[in-house]
């Protein structure tokens, strides 16, 4: 009997949904973290199969807390929600937009994943999977790479929250690695999705994002960990 279980955030809409149903497919019992508990049933119901709703605001500690706490095992925690508040550069950018992008960005997925560590814990083989951008690459903003024009200074909050996530994704890998933990980041690419303007203009298919967030989460136990990778399956530098 299959009884791995797998939780995605924000996996009412876009990439997450991909997510949870691609792991759905693949036997998991998903749940569809989502903070609206509308959005997230309709989800879960569109996956079916193992899908579960999650009620889950990744920002409130309390709606954190008790989403943890119905939770007794996890081998699988897709951190995918994210928010694109601002495409503007560093010094026009509020701090208020800093402050709103860094809290789902960054400090809601040590939130959650502190929260649900318990639970991985008790997974043999625990995964988590931080789903960064291509865009928080300080080599690939400074350098010619196979996904932007660098010398940009847009999307200034987000891009600096996904490199602050990468960071984390690394001490993370560090410090659970002799617990068997596989952490690792991952880059979508640019995805038709209500992320910001520039990305609902765009024709990535989300789907495809997905199966790089999937291949991470069934990492075997001799795969990397601390690592970041493109939606493909090739690194992407720090």
């Amino acid at each position: 009997m299959n009884d791995r279980t797998a939780l995605v955030t924000g996996a009412n809409k876009g990439i997450g949904t991909h997510i949870a149903r691609l792991l759905a497919a693949e036997g998991f019992v998903v749940y569809v973290g989502s903070r609206d508990a509308g959005r997230g049933l309709r989800a879960a119901r569109e996956i079916g199969g193992g899908a579960r709703l999650l009620v889950l605001d990744v920002t409130d500690p309390d709606s954190i807390a008790a989403a943890a706490g119905q939770l007794a095992r996890l081998d699988v925690l897709v951190n995918n929600a994210g928010i694109s508040p601002s495409l503007a550069v560093p010094t026009e950018t509020g701090t208020d937009d800093f402050r709103r992008t860094y809290e789902t960005n960054v400090f809601a997925v040590a939130a959650v994943t502190n929260a649900f560590l318990p639970a991985l814990r008790r997974s043999p083989h625990p995964r988590i999977v931080n789903v960064s951008s291509g865009t928080a690459s300080l080599t690939w903003s400074t350098n010619p790479n196979p996904q932007f024009a660098p010398g940009s200074g847009g999307a200034a909050a987000y891009r600096s929250s996904k490199t602050a996530l990468n960071a984390l994704t690394v001490l993370y890998a560090h410090t659970l690695a002799d617990e068997g933990f596989k952490v690792n980041a991952l880059a979508p690419g640019l995805r038709a999705t209500d992320l910001n303007p520039r990305a609902a203009a765009a024709g990535g298919d989300p789907a495809e994002a997905a199966q790089g967030a999937v291949r991470l989460a069934l990492l075997p136990d001799d795969g990397p960990t601390g690592a970041f990778f493109s939606w493909d399956g090739t690194p992407v530098p720090w």
